[in-house]
């Protein structure tokens, strides 16, 4: 593979969906890059610049009239996508009585619909050559849901289920469906995370029930990403080896973790997996009605508590 074929890549301006991009176009593939307008001048920044393989586009992948336009392009002109990469997407932090209607969906536009509703229009082009790629980038979050974060790993686990359904139904046509599964990565990701404003206001209230839920978690994500040896490179490599096998697997755990809890679900009962997690949780006996009962010494400001730090962009991972 190389050459030829065309790859289009959402999300592709920072993290993961950046070091994908350099891969591809190392292996001298056709790269079509995008993300928001806004975050287009981060490709200057890193030193990536549109050229004869690579292009450059704005996409909003929440936009429709975007999202065709960039399809019908790369139709028009080169041909039409062989692969698609779907790696655009955000994570809320808030546990599930801190998350309305609104916030949920638009968790799911992202993560769910966005992704599902590009490789519909990639499909025709795929099924009337012959072949084709579609490499969703999922989590371990799709594959295990983990307290305050349960939009988020409902978004991933409509992802993994719609994708497993695709799998089937477009092999006859030579078209191979792919979940990439990263788990913790050694970055910011902790801190670009999104708050719905009732999760916002649990962050920022000690006397809030889920306050030690908010806290424990946050600290223990950042701990955890801060040390792991899993980057954005090494994730891209997984991506790019699954690009080039020609039996590619439908799901793929792309780091340490991920391979672990895949192995766990496998393995152990899973009333004894669901327990073994849950007595890993950071400080769990702190939690829930136990919190009420803690010293109110060194509370921290909002400013304090991890991951409180502003919005994930549409292309973070």
């Amino acid at each position: 593979m190389g050459g030829g074929e065309t790859v289009l890549v959402t999300g592709a301006s920072t993290g993961l969906g950046l070091a994908i991009v350099r891969e591809l176009v190392a292996a001298r593939y056709q790269v079509i890059a995008t993300a928001r307008q806004t975050s287009l001048p981060r490709f200057a920044d890193a030193g990536v610049f549109e050229g004869q393989r690579l292009w450059i586009r704005a996409l909003d992948v929440l936009d429709a009239d975007q999202r065709s336009a960039v399809v019908e392009e790369v139709q028009r002109r080169l041909g039409g996508v062989d692969i698609l990469i779907n790696n655009a997407g955000v994570a809320y932090r808030s546990v599930v009585e801190h998350v309305r209607e609104e916030d949920r969906l638009a968790q799911m536009h992202i993560n769910y619909r966005a992704p599902m509703e590009l490789a519909r229009l990639v499909l025709p082009g795929m099924r009337n050559r012959g072949h084709g790629r579609i490499i969703n980038v999922s989590s371990v979050g799709g594959m295990m849901a983990m307290p305050t974060m349960a939009v988020y790993s409902a978004s991933k686990f409509a992802l993994e289920g719609a994708s497993e359904a695709l799998y089937y139904e477009v092999r006859p046509w030579n078209i191979h469906v792919s979940l990439i599964q990263p788990g913790f990565i050694n970055s910011d990701g902790f801190a670009k995370v999104r708050f719905t404003p009732l999760s916002r206001a649990g962050v920022d209230a000690a006397t809030d029930p889920y306050y030690a839920h908010y806290r424990h978690m946050s600290g223990f994500i950042e701990r955890v990403m801060r040390m792991v040896p899993a980057t954005p490179q090494k994730v891209a490599r997984t991506v790019m080896r699954t690009l080039k096998s020609r039996r590619p697997p439908l799901r793929v755990p792309a780091t340490f973790d991920a391979r672990l809890f895949a192995w766990l679900r496998r393995f152990l009962p899973r009333r004894l997996y669901h327990a073994l997690l849950y007595r890993s949780l950071p400080t769990i006996k702190r939690w829930g009605p136990a919190a009420s009962l803690a010293p109110p010494q060194g509370i921290a400001s909002t400013h304090d508590v991890p991951g409180n730090r502003g919005p994930m962009a549409l292309d973070d991972q």
